[in-house]
């Protein structure tokens, strides 16, 4: 325990650094953000465009420190199981490969199609004033919700590997996990329509089943 404390102690200040090093550089990142997923923001009180560029540098800190931080929760999930190693190793640095994949996913794909289909409800009378402190919360939320859910196999093995679930408990209950995977994808998305909640529950659902491969080709049962 108190190995983890100092880990969580050493990685929470680095995160504080990041943040304070990237917040000189938040201008120029949030003027990319904007450029990518909305038109014109706009603030409704003296401090919001100040903490909109801290959230958004506390977004990008934790983003780029995701490794430090995976290896911490694996190293705290995996001691009690005994994984170390070469498989820690590989546990972390598939977290991160597939975290950085949802990620990039939800930015240029799915948040794009999302607030356009949201904005496409304006009209000459109706404008969007998008406030710049909700547009921060929105997308990052949203990303970072991609992220966690795309890392679905590596947890999937890592469930199988210490023999809390197995491979053919997967496979019995593919129609549980589309159902769950549906009700996700409805929760996540940032709009409603089918074509959204697809473009999130089929590569979720393909992870799934890329999770039962995986499980297979290790022979775990």
């Amino acid at each position: 325990m108190g190995e983890l404390r100092k880990s969580i102690r050493s990685l929470g200040i680095s995160v504080l650094l990041t943040t304070a090093v990237i917040f000189i550089l938040s201008p120029e990142l949030l003027r990319l953000v904007q450029e990518h997923l909305a038109d014109r923001l706009y603030f409704f009180s003296v401090a919001g465009p100040f903490l909109a560029h801290v959230k958004l540098s506390m977004f990008a800190a934790v983003y780029v420190v995701m490794p430090w931080i995976m290896a911490v929760l694996w190293r705290a999930m995996g001691k009690p199981f005994g994984v170390t190693g070469k498989q820690l190793f590989s546990f972390v640095l598939f977290t991160c490969l597939l975290f950085y994949a949802g990620t990039l996913f939800c930015y240029y794909i799915t948040l794009p199609l999302g607030i356009k289909f949201l904005l496409g409800f304006g009209s000459a009378e109706l404008q969007a004033v998008i406030s710049i402190g909700r547009f921060i919360n929105f997308t990052t939320l949203f990303i970072l919700a991609f992220g966690v859910i795309f890392e679905l196999p590596i947890f999937m093995v890592f469930m199988a590997k210490v023999g809390v679930l197995s491979r053919k408990f997967y496979e019995r209950n593919r129609r549980y996990a589309i159902l769950v995977i549906a009700m996700i994808a409805a929760l996540l998305t940032p709009t409603p329509d089918v074509v959204n909640m697809l473009l999130m529950g089929g590569p979720l659902y393909l992870l799934y089943e890329a999770g039962i491969i995986i499980l297979r080709i290790m022979r775990v049962q």
